[in-house]
Order: structure tokens, then C-alpha cells, then sequence
């Protein structure tokens, strides 16, 4: 999705460090209150540590919501989290995306009208009343109102087993889910498969869907039997971890513990110690015994933030070619001090809008996920 940031002014381009921090403790100084300034983990040190909270995009856009006083919520992420915070929050609050070419390649993936077309395909070929959809936190408000309009809700790395055990009525949720037959999983297929494999199933109960191809790619047979048809897109950072990567920490560390992110590829999963979500890295370092050596799958910034702030203990990113989220490294001191200059100045640039009727139904499927979990 094409996004247009303009180049801000030399005099934020050019400015040291050390200006860039006068001017944004400044203006924080001069908001007050008026502020609310979220900083998702992935965030660069130099943008966290002016982060009034700090956690992954629900609770950061579910600690928006707790904070109505704020009149400017500065969400330091990504643009489908910003979406998701001006959907929970009050009309007098106002979203702000420090730079707005800050995306999500993941959830680019997939878009309304691939995911209508494919919905229009199931719809041709198998029972859709028993087709589910279900669209992981990483996705446009306008994927979530999709899912929240046709029965479905929206997960994250943490629910998502949850929320697909509600989604095909399974274990102790039976008789009290969506009672579906398929769940069509967009847009992070690895999720859905690892989830799908912690509930019992197999590679023989998944497809992929190819939005590029015709029918996904799939055989009129193989849509019908498939329990999972999950969407081709991934994470550009998580998909880069290895299991040669994990067979050499262990090399290098035989008492090392590995912990990834569920967006990981299967293969990598099954080699991993510990997976979960961002939160669950965080609390899982915690955890270790000091003097443990701890290999991460996830993005960089969080691994060398958790390193700094566990001095009694080493963690390491399992991938040796470090590669950082090329969006979320797209915030920084700049754009920061920019924004909050212009609120300072009665200016609100960069404003992120969800329009009423996304956003009614990305909620519908929101409180659904929260009615599940």
C-alpha cells in the first residue's frame, strides 16, 4: 500500500541527537497530559525512551482507550496499529503515525479486494456458512471489518489458539463457538499453521491460498477438504530465522534456551524451547536463570533492548544477518520531534481516520476476539 510521507523540514533532518531530545522533552513539557505517546517493542531505543507506555499494538491501542484524557494518542508503530487505536478510542482523540510510510509488509499481503475475491471463490465451491474468517492483529481496519461483518474475529500470536478453537467449536469451547468447518487465516500463514499444529492437526489439513493465482491455487478438491486455507504472506523479519540458525546457537551454546515468535516458519518452531508472542519473549527472558544464554527469534531492537535490560543474562538474535523491521525502523527522534512541534503549535499532521462504518465492524470483530479470550 502506498503511503506519501513528506520530507520534514532540515532543520529536524540536520539536528544532533541531543536537539532532537531538547526539543521533544519540550514539547512533551509544554502537552502535558494532552499527550499519550506509544511505543511498540520493535521501536528504536531513541524513540522508546520518550514512550509514555510501551507493548505490542493491541495493548498499546487498548491503553489508548484507558487514557481518554489524552486529546493526541502519538502511536509509535506501524499504520494498521494506529487504525486500530483510533477505532478503540474516543472521537475527541486524535491518532497521530510520526511517519507515514511506517507499514506493515505483512499486512500488505493482504488486501480488501483480494480477500473479497477469494471470499467469492469459497463462496462458488464449498459451504461458506461454514467457512470462518479470521484475520490476525496485523492487518488493515478494513480487513478486520471484513472478518467482523461475515462471523468472524480477529487474533493475535497470544489468542489465536483460542480463538481458532472457538472458530471450529473444539475442546472446551465445543457448543459454544462459531461452529465453522474451515477457517480461511489471513494474513500470516505461519501463525495459522503453527496454531493449527498445537490444536492436533497436520500439513494434510492446511493449504495455502495464493492470492495471485486462480482459486488460490488450489483444486476445487483440495478447498473443500482442506480444515485450514491459509493466506501466502509472512513476516519479512521472522520468516528470515532458520533452523540452520538454531542448530548453531545450539553449537555454540549446548545449554542455551532458543524462544521465537509463533510468526516463525513451522520447522523453526518445532527446534525452539519456548514460542509466543512478543509479551511471551519478554516474561521468558525474564524467567531464565541468570547467567543463561538465550537465543531470539524476533526483531532486533527488542533483542538488544532485552539484552541492555538484563545485564545477568546474554540474549542474542539467532539470525547473525541482523535485519530489523525495515517500517517500524522508520520512526525515529525526527518524525517524533515533528509531530509533537506541530501539536505544540495547534497542528495536527499525520493524523490516522478509520471511517464509521470499518470501523463499527472491525469492533464487531474485536469484541468477539475479546468475548473469546
Amino acid at each position: 500500500m502506498l503511503r506519501l510521507q513528506a520530507p520534514l523540514p532540515e532543520r529536524y533532518t540536520e539536528a544532533s541527537a541531543e536537539e532532537l531530545a531538547s526539543r521533544i522533552e519540550t514539547a512533551k513539557r509544554v502537552l502535558g497530559e494532552r499527550v499519550f505517546i506509544l511505543g511498540h517493542h520493535y521501536q528504536r531505543d531513541e524513540v522508546m525512551r520518550w514512550a509514555d507506555a510501551r507493548g505490542d499494538s493491541f495493548r498499546l491501542s487498548v491503553l489508548a482507550r484507558e487514557h481518554p484524557n489524552a486529546e493526541f494518542i502519538v502511536f509509535c508503530g506501524v499504520h494498521f496499529m494506529a487504525e486500530s487505536a483510533d477505532i478503540l478510542t474516543g472521537p475527541h482523540q486524535k491518532v497521530i503515525l510520526p511517519d507515514l510510510n511506517a507499514g506493515c509488509s505483512m499486512a500488505d499481503m493482504a488486501d480488501l479486494d483480494e480477500v473479497e475475491e477469494a471470499w467469492e471463490v469459497l463462496a462458488a465451491t464449498t459451504d461458506i456458512d461454514r467457512v470462518i474468517p479470521i484475520t490476525y492483529m496485523n492487518s488493515s481496519a478494513a480487513l478486520k471489518a471484513f472478518v467482523g461483518e461475515h462471523g468472524g474475529a480477529v487474533c493475535t500470536s497470544t489468542n489465536a489458539r483460542a480463538v481458532l478453537e472457538w472458530a471450529l467449536d473444539l475442546g472446551e469451547r465445543a457448543g459454544r463457538g462459531a461452529g465453522g468447518r474451515q477457517v480461511l487465516f489471513f494474513p500470516d500463514q505461519h501463525l495459522g499453521r503453527n496454531t493449527g499444529y498445537q490444536l492436533g492437526f497436520t500439513e494434510a489439513d492446511m493449504r495455502v491460498w495464493d492470492p495471485h493465482l486462480d482459486a488460490g491455487g488450489l483444486t476445487e478438491a483440495e478447498i473443500k477438504d482442506a480444515t485450514f486455507l491459509l493466506w501466502k504472506g509472512h513476516c519479512s523479519v521472522h520468516q528470515r530465522f532458520r533452523p540452520e540458525h538454531v542448530r548453531a546457537f545450539r553449537e555454540a551454546h549446548p545449554d542455551g534456551i532458543v524462544v521465537v515468535h509463533p510468526e516463525c516458519a513451522h520447522e523453526v518452531v518445532e527446534l525452539a524451547d519456548q514460542v509466543g508472542s512478543t509479551d511471551y519473549i519478554i516474561k521468558a527472558v525474564a524467567a531464565a536463570p541468570a547467567g543463561s544464554v538465550i537465543g531470539v527469534g524476533t526483531e532486533i531492537h527488542l533483542v538488544n533492548r532485552l539484552n541492555d535490560e538484563t545485564p545477568d543474562k546474554t540474549v542474542v538474535s539467532l539470525d547473525p544477518l541482523i535485519c530489523p523491521c525495515s517500517t517500524m525502523f522508520r520512526i525515529d527522534a525526527a518524525h517524533l520531534a515533528w509531530v509533537l512541534d506541530n501539536l505544540v503549535e495547534d497542528r495536527v499532521v499525520n493524523q490516522i481516520t478509520v471511517d464509521d462504518e470499518t470501523a463499527h465492524w472491525a469492533r464487531v470483530a474485536l469484541d468477539r476476539m475479546l468475548e473469546i479470550t
